[in-house]
């Protein structure tokens, strides 16, 4: 542990991002003036520090560098802008923005995320405030969608339990608009408010939770109610696993320390699974998430913000340690953890009835992205469903899309437009496809070492011949893939991971949790796509031959030897 952790964040040495949080004057520095000088399609890094707290990453189509370097012009600047709504339920109204907003100013696609938000490429500078006003007149917001805050809160899209999810569904929206930041920054450079005399309110007023210089790093919030992990609770900084007796919402199983991103070559970095502390009552949940939120502010690491998320600060000082410094917080102890399963943590496609009588269908839509694609008319068939719908839509933690909430009398006319645009459940596809997950990586993401989105399906179409060979293609097996290691796609825990190393390059990691429990370990370094397909065959072979009844994939490349167990990210790169 660094002395620099036993500090307060006002006497350890900040980094520069802490400074520039400092005198941003609560988020503001001087994005106003920035977006106002269309001499060039970019922001000066400080500004783009400030703009992901308001839910905006500046990017470059990576595609076009070399041209636009030869023609002596700057990169192709653009923004993704993500859009956030608490468990991922949006009305049809707020669909039919986003659909509008995507084509009017963006590039005439949505991509939805793994952590059941929207985001938005290649919004030029100059049509960034009417996007995010277009955005926030129909009741969403992109504030927090970024930054150093809670990141948007997530909750299980459950279909089957509709009272329950109603439920817990409510909790994750509190803890979400109690943890929102309170600076009006947002308000006045977005939304014209008038502005505020800022040096006449303390630090207190300002931001009650956060302070002046908010967390060392993003914050991430997940709610799962078995037996579906689909939010992947043990990959969140904080986790609510519900707990559910005779039908009624009991409490919640609080999880802390989890996270997805390390640094390749750094064995210090490294991907936790969260630990379960307790069990509280519901009414007890916000509490615990700002408490919670305010020990990672005051004891989070603000000199490396690569050692600076919730995970380290609880390794390095113990679990026994947060839980003391928890409950003194809090004035009451946590009860002793419930029992509780989780059998997955995909989706379950198709349509299902819920408890509410109301009707249900999870649509397969690959890697998230929503677009219309010859006869495969994806956003065009949603815009009509959305057009008629009276209910709501669900984005799942899986990049996939819930159309919820149907009456009996409406299923009909849904089933028509589901029909008549392409529209599908991924009922012909393998269930590789099924469980698979990519980030977006090239050409946007200025993180990406190598393709992810835009090559996974690929890759699935030459595995699944070998998956067919072996009688495999109905099996779950949970596989993902990122550009990069952040780990925006939760690979560490898949099954089946690659993560980019290089252009057409990936490590492949093996021995992930089915339902989300453990984190998988490196198999094969620096492999291109016939090496890989080299190494699953006869993995696969083996696995189609030799299982025990019930045996998921990653349960058996740990039995048969090919990987060691990893059931804490200290023993990652061991």
């Amino acid at each position: 542990m660094s002395d620099n952790n036993l500090l307060s964040p006002n006497s350890a040495p900040h980094s520069d991002v802490e400074d520039i949080k400092r005198n941003s004057n609560y988020l503001r520095g001087s994005l106003e003036e920035t977006l106002q000088d269309r001499i060039t399609g970019s922001i000066p890094e400080d500004d783009n520090r400030l703009m992901k707290f308001h839910g905006s990453y500046m990017q470059d189509d990576r595609d076009l560098r070399n041209e636009r370097q030869k023609q002596k012009l700057e990169p192709a600047y653009q923004f993704m802008l993500r859009v956030r709504a608490a468990g991922g339920i949006v009305t049809p109204a707020q669909w039919l923005m986003m659909d509008r907003i995507a084509h009017k100013y963006a590039n005439e696609t949505i991509r939805l995320t793994t952590r059941q938000s929207f985001q938005l490429h290649g919004i030029l500078k100059w049509n960034m405030k009417q996007t995010i006003k277009e955005v926030n007149d129909e009741l969403l917001s992109t504030l927090a969608a970024c930054g150093d805050v809670n990141r948007n809160v997530m909750c299980n899209p459950n279909p089957y339990q509709s009272e329950v999810h109603s439920e817990v569904y409510g909790w994750a929206s509190r803890i979400s608009n109690h943890l929102d930041p309170r600076t009006r920054a947002y308000h006045e450079i977005w939304l014209d408010d008038e502005k505020v005399v800022d040096s006449l309110a303390s630090d207190e007023e300002q931001e009650p939770i956060y302070g002046p210089v908010y967390l060392p790093r993003k914050f991430k919030i997940g709610m799962a109610i078995p037996p579906s992990n689909d939010v992947d609770v043990f990959s969140q900084d904080l986790g609510f696993i519900a707990i559910v007796e005779d039908g009624k919402l009991k409490g919640f199983n609080v999880t802390v320390g989890g996270g997805m991103g390390m640094t390749h070559g750094d064995s210090k970095t490294y991907p936790q699974v969260a630990q379960v502390i307790g069990f509280i009552k519901p009414e007890q949940a916000v509490d615990v998430a700002e408490k919670t939120v305010m020990i990672q502010r005051d004891y989070g690491d603000r000199s490396v913000r690569k050692h600076a998320r919730f995970k380290y600060t609880i390794d390095d000082r113990g679990i026994e340690w947060f839980i003391t410094e928890l409950q003194t917080r809090l004035g009451w102890n946590l009860e002793p953890a419930r029992p509780y399963f989780f059998e997955d943590n995909g989706d379950r496609y198709g349509w299902v009835k819920g408890s509410n009588n109301k009707w249900y269908f999870t649509l397969f839509i690959e890697n998230g992205r929503v677009k219309d694609e010859g006869r495969y008319q994806l956003m065009t068939g949603l815009r009509e469903i959305a057009k008629i719908h009276t209910g709501d839509f669900r984005l799942t933690p899986n990049q996939n899309l819930l159309i919820g909430n149907v009456s009996t009398q409406q299923k009909k006319k849904i089933e028509e437009l589901i029909k008549k645009h392409g529209l599908t459940d991924g009922s012909h596809y393998s269930a590789l496809r099924r469980n698979a997950m990519a980030c977006v990586a090239l050409p946007t993401c200025g993180m990406a070492m190598a393709e992810a989105e835009r090559y996974l399906p690929t890759l699935l179409d030459n595995l699944e011949p070998i998956l067919e060979e072996n009688g495999l293609q109905n099996e779950d097996i949970v596989i993902r893939m990122t550009g990069c290691p952040n780990g925006c796609a939760r690979p560490m825990l898949a099954e089946i991971a690659f993560i980019g190393k290089a252009p057409g390059k990936y490590n492949l990691y093996l021995g992930g949790g089915f339902s989300g429990n453990r984190l998988n370990k490196l198999y094969k370094e620096n492999i291109g796509e016939e090496e890989i397909l080299d190494s699953l065959k006869p993995i696969l072979k083996q696995y189609a031959t030799e299982r025990r009844d019930g045996e998921h994939f990653g349960d058996f490349v740990i039995r048969a030897g090919y990987v060691k167990e990893v059931r804490s990210g200290q023993d990652f790169h061991s």
